[in-house]
């Protein structure tokens, strides 16, 4: 899979390089480039954002050297082109499925009070949120999408199962987990786990899922 990210904090996705992306991306399993809007800009300061027409606080980012910037990346419009934007469309984990079977994603990061509305009607195919809230740039939501969308990447995980129990994969969150020492703090592992009787275990398992959805995520046991 081939994702590019066009932010003015390119230094910000240093991130990626480490862990199970930075592995995945030395395997070519990944191909994540980032791409400094500033470096496009005809302003001769490399400026990227202007006031609002019509007053209001903030900035704005100007459609200039974003349209360049997406031109010179994606000429051709080969990818899926993602605004990261609180407007947009909520990610859940179908989305992340439905996106990590796309060859190629180009991720927008808009900052200080988003984006010329233009450049999202020329050049954006969706604009993504990744909850409902507000922050300071794109690029940590961009960062969660290419986390979230890279675990569905065959080879990632290293394991073709290790997307089938996790939170989500049915509709509801993940039980439990324990690992050694048997004991710990006073607190002991459910000797269910222990049993060595699968059916046992898979069954204690479903009702932790759902007595954990319905404490914590009621909203999922309602869909």
């Amino acid at each position: 899979m081939k994702i590019d990210i066009l932010t003015i904090f390119p230094e910000m996705f240093d991130s990626l390089k480490v862990s199970l992306l930075g592995k995945a991306t030395e395997k070519n399993l990944l191909q994540i480039s980032t791409h400094d809007i500033r470096e496009y800009s005809a302003d001769k300061h490399h400026k990227t954002d202007d006031y609002t027409f019509g007053g209001g606080a903030g900035m704005i980012m100007t459609p200039q050297p974003i349209h360049d910037c997406i031109d010179a990346v994606d000429p051709a419009h080969k990818a899926l082109r993602i605004y990261m934007s609180p407007k947009g469309k909520k990610l859940d984990q179908n989305l992340v499925k439905q996106l990590a079977e796309k060859d190629y994603i180009l991720l927008l990061c808009g900052h200080y009070e988003g984006v010329d509305q233009r450049v999202i009607d020329f050049d954006i195919d969706m604009e993504l949120s990744i909850g409902d809230y507000v922050l300071t740039g794109g690029e940590i939501p961009a960062m969660a999408v290419v986390d979230a969308v890279a675990r569905y990447v065959p080879s990632v995980l290293g394991s073709e199962n290790a997307t089938d129990e996790e939170s989500f994969s049915d509709g509801m969150l993940e039980y439990p987990q324990y690992t050694r020492p048997q004991v710990y703090l006073g607190m002991e592992v459910p000797s269910v786990l222990v049993s060595g009787d699968h059916k046992k275990i898979a069954e204690w398992r479903k009702e932790q899922s759902e007595l954990l959805t319905k404490k914590n995520r009621p909203d999922l046991v309602k869909k």
